[in-house]
């Protein structure tokens, strides 16, 4: 296995194509800087703009959430609630300020106090933390909130009632003043959804649910697997769709994507936070996994896809509230694409969520069962023409790359998919443990049909970038998963050949027999 420590190079090209894949939807970089664009701006074009219905992602500190924008929606985060009435029509990155009633009101630019102002000590020795350097009790702080007063009012008032904030050092100043800003102060910034974004996003607050796929792997994944626009891309994943997203985000619509899924259905939560155009989703197939066996061996027919439609739909017309309790029941499995705190009581994750699939609707607005019925019939028949085209696609054995990132064991999953890729093409495996790559790594060795096979784990370490205190950060991730990649080549089968027929059971019986080096050891060390 070789460590890709010295990949930063590749890392760096991922990001990087990430940036120009978003383009300047990804304020993030941005807008650490400067902080506000109220008022009149110029026109911007309607990318730019938040409008209704969007998918955007909120962020205060190191913190994210992806939402819907909806129209007198009550949103809760970190802590806060607020509605989203106020950011539409406003551009991406900008930042708003909670105030009563849970309206969002544009801030204004703030002039930071320069250095020379500040009246600051030359060490900590003396301060002695007994809890009574503070003034202010916590009734006056609830009474100065009941007042309608600003966090930033709040927070210059701390300071000014601290006995001990002018003895502490400028570092220690900026870090107390940080500290009670986020607290006090209800600082929200809308950016624009990316992979990047939401990668961050899910791996700080589900992990479990992207299988602990860090976004630097993330991103080596998708510069091994040459994702680019104009593919035809085979992917197996279980990470609520991030890994989907991804890759449609990086090929911009153009091309074809083959979704395998396990179940009855596609999990595509993350997905669905991209905020895709429809146009994105007509090169997007789907085919269920349970039939690459039989598309493999010949025997696959599109009867065998009716047939299972058939027996879902008598399901539901013998029981016609399955589907009202399955829909919830599905998308609140990955109710964390919006990430949404562990405090929120469950019928507001599962509104939020349920709001997001366009094709579901409310149960009053479904008329008479018998309607819902046929409008269900009518989605399985369009589903199972699809997953026709993708069995026509997946026959034609010419797919320009395989992505490979679920919770099964990895081995059966690739060398079955293989044989659907073209040859002379990149694959890659994500595993969150390295044994089961391992495992994989010797059987494609034994298969032959595959070069470049290389096991990889990325290594990542945040820095604090400050003046005169920048330092690597005392908490960073343990790891992130690791990587099987290689390319695909034509096999030769020797056994085509009459004239090798005698050498093939030579070679077995070679394969069988211990190495060399081997026996040589075993006399050394009885005697």
């Amino acid at each position: 296995m070789k460590l890709a420590a010295a990949g930063a190079e590749d890392r760096s090209r991922g990001a990087g194509a990430w940036g120009e894949a978003a383009g300047s939807g990804d304020p993030l970089s941005a807008m650490e800087g400067s902080g506000e664009q109220p008022g009149p701006q110029p026109p911007l074009p309607g990318d730019h703009r938040i409008g209704d219905g969007d998918f955007v992602v909120l962020k205060r500190e190191d913190v994210f959430k992806a939402v819907q924008v909806q129209r007198r929606k009550k949103v809760t985060f970190e802590k806060q609630w607020f509605y989203l009435d106020n950011i539409i029509g406003h551009s991406y990155g900008t930042t708003f300020e909670v105030t009563s009633g849970g309206s969002l009101q544009p801030t204004k630019k703030k002039k930071e106090p320069t250095s020379e102002t500040k009246e600051a000590g030359t060490d900590n020795r003396n301060i002695v933390d007994d809890g009574k350097s503070q003034k202010l009790t916590q009734d006056d702080i609830k009474a100065l909130k009941d007042k309608g007063i600003k966090g930033e009012e709040i927070v210059q008032q701390l300071i000014e009632n601290s006995t001990t904030f002018r003895d502490k050092t400028e570092f220690a100043q900026d870090k107390y003043i940080k500290k009670k800003k986020k607290k006090y102060e209800a600082i929200i910034t809308v950016v624009k959804p990316s992979t990047r974004i939401l990668s961050i996003m899910y791996y700080a607050r589900e992990p479990g649910k992207i299988n602990h796929m860090r976004y630097d792997t993330l991103a080596q994944m998708l510069t091994l697997g040459n994702i680019r626009a104009g593919n035809k891309m085979i992917v197996m994943e279980t990470c609520a769709g991030l890994v989907l997203g991804a890759m449609m985000e990086r090929m911009g619509g153009f091309g074809s994507i083959i979704q395998l899924y396990p179940g009855g259905g596609p999990v595509r939560a993350a997905t669905a936070c991209f905020g895709f155009p429809k146009s994105f989703f007509s090169g997007l197939y789907e085919f269920p996994l349970n039939k690459v066996d039989s598309l493999l061996n010949g025997t696959f027919s599109a009867e065998m896809l009716s047939s299972e439609l058939k027996d879902s739909a008598s399901v539901e017309e013998s029981n016609g509230t399955l589907e009202e309790k399955q829909t919830p029941e599905e998308e609140n499995e990955d109710s964390m694409a919006e990430a949404p705190e562990s405090t929120h009581p469950k019928e507001q994750e599962t509104m939020e969520i349920v709001s997001q699939d366009p094709e579901y609707k409310d149960p009053k607005e479904r008329g008479s069962k018998k309607d819902y019925i046929q409008e269900k019939q009518r989605r399985q028949e369009e589903q199972r023409k699809r997953q026709l085209e993708a069995a026509a696609l997946l026959s034609e054995r010419n797919a320009d790359g395989l992505i490979v990132a679920s919770r099964f064991h990895p081995t059966p999953l690739l060398l079955s998919l293989l044989d659907f890729v073209a040859p002379s093409r990149p694959f890659v495996v994500y595993c969150q443990y390295k044994e089961p790559l391992l495992e994989c790594y010797t059987k494609l060795r034994e298969r032959g049909g595959v070069i470049n096979l290389r096991l990889s784990e990325t290594w990542l370490r945040n820095y604090q970038i400050l003046p005169d205190r920048s330092h690597p950060k005392l908490l960073m991730s343990g790891g992130g998963g690791y990587l099987l990649s290689g390319f695909t080549v034509t096999m030769d089968n020797l056994k085509a050949d009459s004239g090798l027929k005698s050498n093939s059971s030579t070679l077995e019986l070679c394969k069988t027999e211990e190495p060399a080096a081997k026996k040589q050891k075993c006399p050394e060390s009885d005697s």
